[in-house]
C-alpha cells in the first residue's frame, strides 16, 4: 500500500511539472548535454540541502533542465546559529554574501531581501537585466506595479533583479456597516485623511455594541503604537539615526503624527486602547471561533488585511452555518491609503525570491535562464494556486473558487521606502527596548497623562541615554536607564526594523 501511495505521489508530481518543463524548454536553443553547474547564494542562511528553498525555487527548473545541477552556497560557517561568545558580534549576512560574491568561486545567482537590494546594486555587484530582457524579448509588461516598479526604484530606474511572488495588504471594508450608516464605500487611491474622515461616519456605539471605524489590524486589542508603523513607514519617519547613536523623535513631524492619531483615538475611530495587563475581553468559544477578530465579528468597518487572511474570511462565510455565533460578512477591498506626499505608496509589501545575477558569475547564461524560468508565465501559472503568496504576473492573479473581489487592490501599490536595520539590531540586541519607551510614552498620551511634545521629548531623552549605554555595553539589558513606570508590562515586544 505504501509503495502504491508513493507511486501515485510521484505520478501526480510529474503530471504537474511535465507540462511546465515542456513549455519552458521548447523554445530554448539546443545546448550541450554535458552537466553544468549553477551556483546560488542567499543572505538568508540557506544551506546546500535546504528542502524549503529547493521546493520553492529550484526543483521544477532542475526537472526541466536535467543537465543543470543547482548548488546552494552557504554564506555562514554555522547554519545552526552557534551561540556567540561574550562580546562577540553576530556576523552580518549581507556582508558575508557580498564577500562570497567577490570570492574565488563566486555564485552565479544571488537572492536578497528588498531592504538589501539597493546596497548590493550600489556596490556594483549585480548585472543589469534590462539588456538581457531586451535581447530575449522577455515580457515584463504583465508584472504588477508592486513588484516591477518597486524593483526599478531600488535600481534608480533600472532592473537588477526580479521577484516571482510577493505578499501584500489592502484596506478591507464591511459593506453592510457603510450601507447602514448611509456612507459611501471606500475606493482606490484614497489618502489616509480621507479614510479617517470616512471612518468617523461609520463609528458608533459603546461597549460590546461599539462599531469602530478603522484599525491598522483586524485583531482585537491591537497596539496602536506598533500598528501605526504602517502609517509612518511611507513618511520615512525614523526613531534613531542610521548609526543608532541618537534619537530622532523630538520633531514637528513626529508631533503631527502622534497628535492626529491620539485625536482619532479620542474620537473613538480606533478600537479601545490596548492594555497588555488585562486579559482578552472576548474569548474564543465554540459558537464564534472568530471573536478575536474585530472585522469577522462585525465590530470593525475598515481595517488593514493581508492577502493571506482572505482565505479564512471566504471559508468562514461559506461555512457560516457551522458557527452559531458567526454572521457572514459582505466585504470587498481597495488599495492601501497613502499620504499626499507619497501617493500610491503602501507600507505592507514583501517581495519573495528577489534574485539577480552576480557580475562575477561564471555561468551567466544559465543564471539568466533560471531567473527567466522562475519569473515566466508558466511558473506563475503553477504558483498561482497559493492562498498566501501572490504571483508577480497579473494574468494569474484572479480570485479563487468563484469569489468576486477587487484583487487589483493588492498589487496596484508601491512598497514603502525602508531601511535595513538588521545590522544595528545585531550590534545592539536590546535595541527593541528603545521602541518600548516610545510605546509607553504614547500610551501616556492616549490616556491623557502627557502632552504629545512632552512625551516625545521624554522618549528622546530616555532613548538617547539607553543608546549611549548600549554602545558602551552592547550585551547589557539596558533596562536600568528606564524608570520602572516606563517599562510597562512584561509583555514581550518584537523588534520591527522597518520602522527604524
Amino acid at each position: 500500500m505504501k509503495s502504491m501511495k508513493r507511486l501515485l505521489s510521484v505520478g501526480l508530481t510529474l503530471a504537474m511539472v511535465a507540462p511546465l518543463a515542456v513549455a519552458c524548454t521548447k523554445t530554448e536553443k539546443p545546448q550541450t548535454e554535458e552537466e553544468r553547474v549553477l551556483r546560488i547564494a542567499t543572505s538568508f542562511g540557506y544551506g546546500p540541502d535546504d528542502e524549503y528553498f529547493r521546493q520553492q525555487f529550484t526543483e521544477v527548473f532542475e526537472f526541466a533542465n536535467p543537465n543543470i545541477k543547482i548548488e546552494i552556497i552557504p554564506t555562514t560557517n554555522d547554519p545552526y546559529g552557534k551561540p556567540l561568545e561574550s562580546g562577540e558580534k553576530a556576523p552580518d549576512p549581507l556582508e558575508k554574501l557580498k564577500e562570497v560574491m567577490q570570492g574565488d568561486n563566486p555564485p552565479d545567482v544571488v537572492m536578497v531581501d528588498y531592504d538589501q537590494l539597493g546596497d548590493v546594486i550600489n556596490s556594483n555587484l549585480l548585472t543589469q537585466l534590462d539588456p538581457l530582457i531586451t535581447k530575449d524579448k522577455f515580457d515584463t509588461s504583465d508584472m504588477v506595479p508592486a513588484v516591477i516598479d518597486g524593483l526599478k526604484k531600488a535600481g534608480n530606474g533600472k532592473l537588477y533583479a526580479l521577484a516571482p511572488t510577493f505578499s501584500s495588504s489592502a484596506l478591507i471594508y464591511n459593506k453592510k456597516l457603510f450601507t447602514d450608516a448611509g456612507a459611501n464605500f471606500p475606493k482606490d487611491d484614497m489618502t489616509w485623511d480621507e479614510v479617517f474622515d470616512l471612518a468617523k461616519l461609520v463609528a458608533k456605539g459603546e461597549g460590546d455594541s461599539r462599531i469602530n471605524g478603522f484599525s491598522f489590524s483586524t485583531s482585537s486589542q491591537m497596539d496602536l503604537f506598533y500598528g501605526m508603523q504602517t502609517y509612518t513607514a511611507p513618511l520615512e519617519l525614523k526613531m534613531f539615526d542610521e548609526n543608532g547613536e541618537k534619537m530622532t523623535v523630538d520633531t514637528d513631524q513626529w508631533e503631527q503624527v502622534w497628535s492626529k492619531l491620539a485625536q482619532l483615538q479620542k474620537d473613538n475611530v480606533f478600537p479601545e486602547i490596548f492594555d497588555p495587563s488585562k486579559p482578552m475581553d472576548r474569548k474564543i468559544d465554540q459558537d464564534n471561533p472568530f471573536a478575536y477578530d474585530d472585522f469577522m465579528s462585525g465590530r470593525l468597518a475598515m481595517g488593514i488585511v493581508g492577502y493571506g487572511q482572505i482565505s479564512q474570511l471566504i471559508n468562514a462565510n461559506k461555512n457560516a452555518a457551522n458557527y452559531k455565533g458567526y454572521t457572514p460578512i459582505e466585504w470587498d477591498v481597495v488599495t492601501m491609503p497613502s499620504h499626499e506626499s507619497a501617493k500610491g505608496v503602501g507600507g505592507s509589501i514583501y517581495m519573495n525570491g528577489i534574485m539577480g545575477i552576480n557580475v562575477k558569475a561564471q555561468n551567466q547564461d544559465d543564471a539568466w535562464k533560471f531567473i527567466k524560468f522562475i519569473n515566466g508565465e508558466e511558473w506563475a501559472r503553477l504558483k498561482s494556486h497559493s492562498s498566501y503568496n501572490l504571483v508577480a504576473r497579473k494574468k494569474y492573479l484572479q480570485p479563487k473558487d468563484g469569489e468576486d473581489f477587487h484583487m487589483e487592490a493588492f498589487y496596484n501599490v508601491l512598497p514603502a521606502p525602508s531601511t535595513d536595520n538588521t545590522k544595528l539590531y545585531r550590534e545592539l540586541p536590546n535595541l527593541y527596548q528603545v521602541q518600548e519607551i516610545g510605546r509607553q510614552q504614547f500610551q501616556n498620551v492616549l490616556q491623557g497623562k502627557t502632552a504629545v511634545r512632552d512625551a516625545l521629548k521624554e522618549w528622546q531623552t530616555q532613548g538617547d541615554a539607553m543608546l549611549k549605554q548600549m554602545r558602551e555595553n552592547p550585551t547589557d539589558g539596558g533596562v536600568g536607564v528606564m524608570p520602572l513606570d516606563s517599562v510597562g508590562s512584561s509583555t514581550e515586544v518584537s523588534a520591527v526594523p522597518a520602522a527604524q
